[in-house]
């Protein structure tokens, strides 16, 4: 009988597609990680994605094992396939500016070109890999397919010399853990030690939070230091610009607070040689302003009241893909069709709910649910709150009120915790 389950078992296995099968990284990879520059230009109507240059960088800090999954689908994702066999070998999420552009009113009469950098494993072989963005419809609007040969001689090496760091926290395992890396901007080397003790702080906020503090000891943490050559970042609204590390700057798509960098190969290179894969970068400055974007990175200002909310709130975007729970009260820009169901975990239309937070809803509450008035209430309560994804009707939160919703709620909700400890057992056990 015995004999018999474990034929059963084998021919399971054999059934799989082969894009589902579990592979071991040491039969695809290099413990070294390829580093693809690309240019994805375009507007409302046309895009296109080109590839810019290839980098090595001594070691690989992402997963090594399920990698041909995905923990959430995010607005693009990019493929790996073994050029021989074409098996998926690897795969990842992301999201991207030059998307999040697509959806403002400029891109509609200008055309516009963004850098982007995507890791991944460095392969022992010939690969082919492809990159596919997605509109707000989850359909993929452009799409990229190239070779990459581990042989070719035009490969940049990067990292030998990396930027001076600091482990702020050692997993227990390094072998498999999350890697997260705080980068300094608008911090001069005079101002290091500033930016040191910045990113204690960003990291003990982001620590005192679950599922992150219990799971503490599955993460990796360093700060590097990449020094300015003048303090703070620039603020086009006040025609002020400053010579930074990343040329960050406020202002994003005319946006008051919306702080990014356009210059992702700058902020890479920074990180060459280093131990990273998610990025954190602190802005010296004393305004309010942040962005997050998943699996690229985020940013928040470091000497403001709300720097520590926010520092926390950005994670949870770059991280884990959690989508923004407040609304505006008007939406002049829809984000989210409503006939179309989100990949964010932490919200959804009702187009397709099943497999999100439904499991915990207790029975008989109503849909969509209404708002309480008592504390307690407000950030516990699971239900299908209206209003969320910047949309006042017809997109829905787990939660009243949530880390990911106002600054003033001091914890993720049930909902955001549990997307969170999904993302974290999925690259650490």
């Amino acid at each position: 009988m015995k004999k018999n389950i474990l034929s059963l078992a084998a021919l399971a296995i054999m059934m799989l597609p082969s894009d589902m099968q579990a592979q071991n990284f040491d039969d695809y990879f290099v413990d070294k990680t390829l580093r693809i520059d690309y240019t994805f230009a375009g507007n409302k109507t046309q895009q296109m994605i080109a590839v810019d240059e290839l980098n090595v960088m001594p070691r690989w800090y992402g997963k090594k094992q399920r990698l041909s999954e995905l923990p959430v689908a995010g607005n693009g994702q990019i493929t790996v396939k073994d050029h021989r066999t074409g098996k998926v070998i690897y795969r990842n999420s992301f999201s991207t500016l030059f998307q999040e552009w697509l959806s403002e009113p400029e891109s509609a009469g200008n055309t516009k070109s963004f850098e982007n950098v995507f890791l991944v494993p460095m392969p022992k072989d010939t690969i082919d890999v492809t990159l596919d963005l997605r509109n707000n419809r989850r359909e993929i609007m452009t799409s990229l397919t190239h070779q990459v040969a581990p042989s070719d001689i035009l490969i940049h090496h990067k990292g030998e010399k990396p930027t001076p760091y600091e482990t702020l926290q050692q997993a227990a395992d390094t072998t498999r853990c999350i890697h997260i890396a705080y980068v300094a901007e608008g911090y001069t080397e005079e101002e290091m030690p500033i930016f040191l003790q910045d990113a204690k702080e960003a990291n003990e906020a982001i620590f005192n939070h679950e599922p992150f503090k219990s799971m503490r000891d599955r993460f990796n943490v360093v700060a590097v230091k990449s020094a300015s050559l003048e303090s703070g970042t620039s603020e086009p609204g006040k025609d002020i610009w400053k010579k930074t590390a990343l040329s960050s700057h406020f202002d994003t798509f005319y946006s008051e607070r919306y702080l990014t960098t356009l210059h992702l190969k700058d902020l890479h290179d920074c990180l060459a040689g280093t131990p990273y894969e998610h990025i954190i970068v602190l802005v010296n400055s004393t305004r309010y302003g942040g962005g997050g974007i998943l699996n690229s990175y985020n940013l928040t200002t470091c000497h403001q009241k709300w720097f520590k909310p926010v520092v926390v709130h950005e994670f949870g975007h770059s991280f884990a893909g959690l989508a923004d729970e407040y609304a505006y009260e008007s939406e002049q820009v829809p984000m989210y069709p409503h006939d179309v169901e989100p990949w964010e975990k932490n919200i959804t239309t009702l187009a397709n709910f099943h497999g999100k937070w439904e499991d915990m809803i207790k029975k008989g509450t109503k849909i969509p649910t209404p708002l309480s008035k008592k504390e307690k209430e407000a950030v516990s309560k699971v239900g299908v709150f209206e209003g969320a994804g910047y949309s006042p009707k017809g997109v829905y939160r787990g939660v009243q009120d949530c880390r990911m919703r106002i600054n003033e709620t001091p914890e993720f909700c049930i909902v955001c915790k549990k997307a969170l400890q999904d993302i974290i057992d999925f690259y650490t056990k």
